[in-house]
């Protein structure tokens, strides 16, 4: 799995949240505390991050490296400043490659999305279903091949078709279908995830079983006030909060809001016929 931080509050520069914190996701990368299924998250890095102007594309920097490896890191990290940041550090699912097209966040106009989680065995179950139910302009919104990309997609379709529906509603019909396909299938879906807009934060912590990754939220912190932070692990000592599991986070001009995912689980099932790839 991997490790993910997400900021709204002032503008400051990215090196107070990726760099200098005792546990940043640098540290995090080599060193993680709540690691479920890994030891490292050195298989790629990625930062995302909107300028002055929110409804204009964010900017995006991705390594294939790991991030202890990028020279260039630091200089970027001072030198930026945003109001909204996504950060992540990748261990990659066995399988499925490391190169630059499969490096998070993933970005599709104005949106930002990142994941902490897996599909288990997602190329030989859930690959083509998923992509059978994408539209035409989600589908041709992936260009790698993980299981993130394709959630992130499916988010997309629903955010693009018909109800106008909201960065959270659509989040919640994503988990759902997500539900529903895992257990026709018979595996595990883990989707800790974050999306932004440049105005809004939403997040959750999800999984299909009771192992969700972990995940905390920080807000108006002293050395970060009028901010919140959302992050895989807590990146300093301080008053985190522990989400509780199956629950939708939202942030908007600071004001971090929660409510439970009311999900309700599929019927079981026997595992169908997986299909090839």
């Amino acid at each position: 799995m991997c490790r993910l931080l997400a900021y709204a509050g002032p503008s400051l520069s990215l090196d107070r949240l990726v760099t200098q914190p005792e546990h940043s996701l640098v540290v995090q990368s080599y060193q993680p505390q709540e690691l479920e299924v890994a030891l490292m998250n050195a298989d790629g890095f990625g930062l995302g991050w909107y300028g002055p102007d929110p409804s204009s594309a964010p900017f995006v920097y991705r390594n294939t490296a790991p991030i202890w490896h990028d020279l260039n890191l630091d200089d970027l990290c001072r030198y930026v400043t945003s109001s909204c940041v996504l950060a992540y550090v990748r261990s990659a699912t066995p399988g499925l490659a490391v190169d630059l097209s499969n490096c998070q966040p993933f970005r599709h106009g104005p949106l930002l999305f990142i994941h902490n989680g897996f599909i288990e065995r997602f190329k030989p179950t859930l690959y083509r279903p998923l992509r059978q139910l994408l539209s035409e302009s989600a589908y041709h919104a992936i260009h790698g091949m993980t299981d993130s990309e394709h959630i992130f997609a499916l988010w997309l379709h629903h955010l693009q078709g018909p109800g106008n529906l909201s960065l959270d509603q659509a989040l919640h019909k994503t988990l759902e279908q997500l539900t529903t396909l895992a257990a026709d299938y018979g595996v595990r879906a883990a989707a800790n995830i974050v999306v932004a807009d440049g105005q809004k934060l939403v997040a959750c912590r999800f999984d299909t079983t009771d192992q969700a990754p972990s995940l905390y939220w920080l807000r108006h912190h002293p050395q970060f006030p009028e901010s919140v932070i959302i992050a895989s692990e807590p990146l300093f000592p301080a008053d985190w909060v522990s989400c509780p599991p199956s629950t939708l986070i939202t942030v908007q001009d600071c004001d971090l809001q929660t409510q439970p995912l009311h999900i309700p689980a599929a019927p079981d099932s026997s595992p169908a016929v997986p299909v090839a790839s």
